[in-house]
């Protein structure tokens, strides 16, 4: 299987300048980086001690964040690799203020890169984070005898049953991982039917937070906000900020002041959902920090990443997006550490248990439409937050998964 996989992904490398070319016109690659996925790599520190963590995208790096932070502070780790797929990740990070940590884009997974990317960087420990396996770099990494982790490892139903179309090929793999720590009851079983060996659950990482959280917004946008009746749309997929905005025009029927912030899971889509909102007959703003805002704004469109905290501070409901849709949720963790209360769809399979865990608290509702949503969001904006409980709760769970995890993967370090 390993050698039909390798025809695949050569292949795709083959036609990798048309990919990128197309990419990078949809703005989804840096014009200075891309080339960082293609074999070109630089910034490794000469005999530094470089620990490497691997995550898909935003969801996954900023659950380790409290790690790095920590790991930051250890005088005998020297370099920090951060590796992630897209572009929005890359300007999160840019964000952190953490000295150690390098961030690159992870190359395509040829036979040829991989070899190039551990030979270059020669990482002594590797911990992939979430769902983030690849074989013709895991298979490197095992010759060159370097740890290989598994973080928050996180297997849905629907990607055990594709990895046991190839029980051979996934035994070799996920026997290989000296630590997989699940994020999930679930992900643990379908780890250990896959062939994993030392699996450990502690709960989802996702759960910690940062010891640098940043909420600041400019005092004329928050006094803004503030004299406002309102609502946040976050991490939305197309259709859904459609549905918000019909849902905007029947709320403001009762709720003349009423404004609706909606926060894309692309922010590249931003222009679209204005175009969209527009033949709504919805006055639309889009996220410029020193723009006048016109008072009779009713959508106001975030276009930029690292900003969603600063909203969920001032903004205390919540519709979590990517849940209408058949897509399987967005983390809604980070808003209910606000103190938000949160609606979702019925498609939250990527987040199960943490689901699970936000309703048996009272803290989320779900929502199977406009109307839905509509009723729900009468309801709450008249009722108090329990917010300090939330955050409280939160707060003592996501430390504890925290401080369990961090000493586990000092173990191999």
């Amino acid at each position: 299987m390993i050698i039909i996989y390798r025809i695949i992904i050569n292949l795709i490398f083959l036609l990798s300048p048309i990919i990128v070319l197309h990419r990078l016109i949809k703005g989804k690659e840096d014009f200075k980086r891309f080339k960082e996925k293609l074999g070109f790599f630089s910034g490794r520190k000469k005999k530094a001690r470089l620990i490497w963590f691997h995550g898909a995208s935003v969801g996954e790096l900023q659950s380790i964040v409290p790690i790095l932070e920590k790991l930051n502070k250890k005088k005998e780790i020297h370099q920090i690799l951060l590796t992630s797929n897209t572009l929005s990740s890359s300007k999160v990070i840019q964000k952190l203020n953490i000295k150690k940590v390098t961030h690159r884009f992870f190359p395509i997974d040829t036979n040829f890169l991989t070899k190039k990317f551990i030979n270059y960087w020669k990482p002594t420990t590797v911990f992939f984070i979430d769902s983030e396996i690849w074989p013709n770099m895991i298979e490197n990494l095992i010759k060159q005898k370097i740890s290989i982790n598994l973080l928050n490892g996180r297997i849905t139903k629907k990607t055990y049953k594709k990895w046991m179309t190839f029980p051979i090929l996934s035994k070799k793999i996920f026997s290989k991982f000296d630590l997989c720590l699940a994020s999930s009851i679930e992900s643990k079983k379908y780890l250990k039917n896959l062939g994993a060996r030392n699996v450990k659950i502690f709960g989802n990482l996702k759960f910690s937070q940062s010891e640098n959280e940043e909420v600041f917004l400019k005092n004329r946008l928050k006094k803004f906000i503030s004299s406002k009746k309102v609502w946040c749309a976050s991490s939305t997929h197309e259709s859904e900020e459609k549905i918000c905005g019909e849902a905007h025009k029947e709320l403001k029927k009762k709720y003349k002041n009423l404004l609706t912030i909606i926060i894309p899971r692309h922010v590249d889509r931003a222009k679209k959902i204005e175009e969209e909102l527009n033949k709504l007959n919805l006055k639309i703003h889009t996220h410029t920090p020193d723009k006048k805002i016109n008072n009779q704004t009713d959508i106001y469109i975030v276009n930029t990443y690292g900003k969603t905290k600063s909203f969920y501070n001032i903004c205390k409901n919540v519709f979590l997006g990517g849940s209408l849709i058949n897509h399987g949720g967005q983390n809604p963790l980070e808003a209910a550490r606000y103190g938000c209360n949160i609606l979702h769809g019925p498609n939250t399979s990527n987040f199960k248990e943490i689901y699970q865990f936000l309703k048996k608290n009272n803290i989320s509702i779900k929502v199977k439409n406009k109307n839905q949503i509509i009723n729900y969001l009468n309801k709450l904006f008249s009722k108090k937050t329990n917010s300090y409980k939330i955050k409280k709760k939160l707060n003592l769970k996501g430390q504890k998964i925290l401080i369990l995890t961090y000493k586990e993967i000092q173990k191999f370090i």
